[in-house]
């Protein structure tokens, strides 16, 4: 039976960034979220990353069968600090840290219970209409959605936390990875976070492709072994062009398509080895020209990657900790949440690699403030 009750926070106002069907944006004040359980938790956001849904959704309108109807906040990389728990919340206090995994399935379904709850069809996942986003002052979610910080990881890493699960799910499809050879289409968050996954896992030969310079100079710094520029010529020379340069004469083990684009997909399976696993990760046109009959004829493994499933967000986590992956240098702009709407323009025209927006009345100081050190906790119920 549902348990509805309000929380008891320190915070009083709810302030929401909000996108019209129309594509306009506007500020709202809505009601502070109920807890709907007993085990809910009550986060005060304090810093959400743009991803390249939330940019789609506001010039499209929407993403697949996904269709903005309704006015929506969108936002679903997000982190920020424990306002209010649940009386049956064990594993959390007032003033965690905590990254948020942004999507409640019913836990009831078949896949949920077979332990793939990332496809469960009555998944409620932020910012994915009609389900409201996280660009707001409060946000409710199960206590298992609520992941605990390291002390020493901040509340921007944090915010990241959710591509770079998406990053680890990608991984893990492949398999075994040590000692592997992968090429990642895409220098983009996902395809970045991909590529450091991968050497982080063991990965022996990591190549990042991409068609802008400025981005490969990055993903070489941050994961990549190496990596190739697309060049205007067929997928299929630039398979060969990319393979010879790369030193992997037979092909690649593994082949990660971030991209969604088809002359990087069909690239993609020209590259891989015979008896080889092609992950796609990203979306592009919901329907391609695709070289099915290489994939028959290589006997390799195709999958789909769909945003993360059970220890994903925690094995994310035990990489930041361990210090084997670092975010801070992704985060290339920082916005204020008065100036959300230029977030959104600064990540439409492809500036930097990764955009945050603090939460409102959140600047980078309070941000910053709220770091535990070894000594404990530093928060203030503001």
């Amino acid at each position: 039976m549902a348990v509805e009750r309000r929380a008891e926070s320190g915070v009083n106002a709810n302030r929401a960034f909000v996108l019209r069907p129309t594509g306009e944006f506007f500020y709202e004040e809505r009601p502070p979220p109920i807890l709907r359980s007993s085990r809910d938790v009550l986060v005060r956001i304090m810093v959400t990353g743009l991803c390249g849904s939330d940019i789609h959704y506001w010039q499209h309108g929407r993403i697949g069968e996904y269709t903005v109807e309704a006015p929506i906040i969108l936002g679903h990389e997000s982190a920020g600090i424990v306002e209010a728990c649940g009386p049956d919340v064990k594993s959390l206090t007032i003033g965690d840290r905590v990254a948020l995994e942004p999507g409640i399935s019913c836990n009831t379904c078949e896949t949920c219970r077979s332990g793939r709850y990332n496809l469960c069809e009555s998944m409620q996942f932020a910012a994915t209409p009609p389900y409201d986003g996280t660009l707001t002052t409060l946000y409710r979610l199960p206590e298992e959605c609520c992941f605990k910080l390291p002390p020493h990881t901040s509340l921007q890493e944090g915010a990241l936390v959710e591509p770079l699960s998406i990053a680890v799910h990608c991984c893990k499809l492949a398999g075994n990875i040590q000692g592997k050879s992968m090429v990642v289409f895409g220098a983009g968050p996902i395809g970045l976070l991909c590529c450091a996954v991968a050497r982080a896992f063991g990965a022996s030969t990591v190549v990042n492709a991409d068609i802008v310079e400025s981005r490969l100079a990055f993903a070489r710094k941050f994961g990549a072994s190496t990596t190739y520029q697309m060049e205007l010529q067929s997928p299929e020379l630039n398979a060969e062009m990319m393979l010879a340069r790369s030193g992997l004469i037979t092909g690649a083990d593994i082949i990660v398509d971030a991209t969604g684009a088809e002359s990087c997909i069909t690239c993609g399976v020209c590259a891989l080895k015979r008896g080889g696993v092609f992950i796609q990760a990203g979306l592009g046109s919901p329907r391609i020209t695709f070289p099915i009959g290489q994939i028959c004829d290589k006997e390799a493994t195709l999958k789909g990657s769909f945003r993360y499933g059970p220890g994903d967000y925690q094995l994310a986590i035990e990489l930041l900790q361990s210090g084997r992956i670092s975010l801070k240098n992704l985060i290339t702009h920082e916005f204020e949440f008065s100036e959300a709407g230029k977030a959104f323009v600064n990540v439409s025209k492809r500036q930097g690699i990764k955009t945050i927006i603090y939460g409102p009345d959140v600047d980078k100081m309070l941000a910053e403030r709220t770091m535990r050190d070894i000594n404990g906790p530093v928060y203030s119920r503001f």
